[in-house]
């Protein structure tokens, strides 16, 4: 017969930890708002002008152009921000992805 045998607390803790993990990550998702134009999409991202320009003209970048002006889906920004984390880390801000700069986004609104 298998017998297994927890330790309860650093269960408690991995759970804690997964679901604050998710509940972040959610919060971010609820904040933002669905489409970023230019301005936001450089704040949120902590990068200039130019690094924009660069993602912006990526053929594999969530980019919608037809509204007059680029404008970037929310969702498919993060989704792809998680599939390009090595880019993200090189090349945005200190601040990427800091709640604080969702916050001054949102209120920018």
């Amino acid at each position: 017969m298998l017998k297994f045998e927890f330790d309860y607390e650093q269960l408690q803790g991995i759970i804690n930890s997964a679901v604050d993990s998710a509940l972040e990550r959610h919060s971010l998702m609820n904040t933002l708002p669905p489409i970023l134009n230019r301005t936001q999409f450089m704040e949120l991202l902590d990068i200039g002008a130019t690094k924009a320009a660069e993602l912006l003209n990526r053929e594999d970048f969530p980019v919608i152009r037809e509204l007059g002006h680029p404008r970037i889906l929310t969702h498919l920004l993060l989704q792809w921000c998680e599939e390009h984390t090595e880019w993200i880390k090189d090349n945005a801000g200190r601040s990427a992805y800091t709640t604080e700069q969702v916050k001054k986004l949102r209120r920018a609104l």
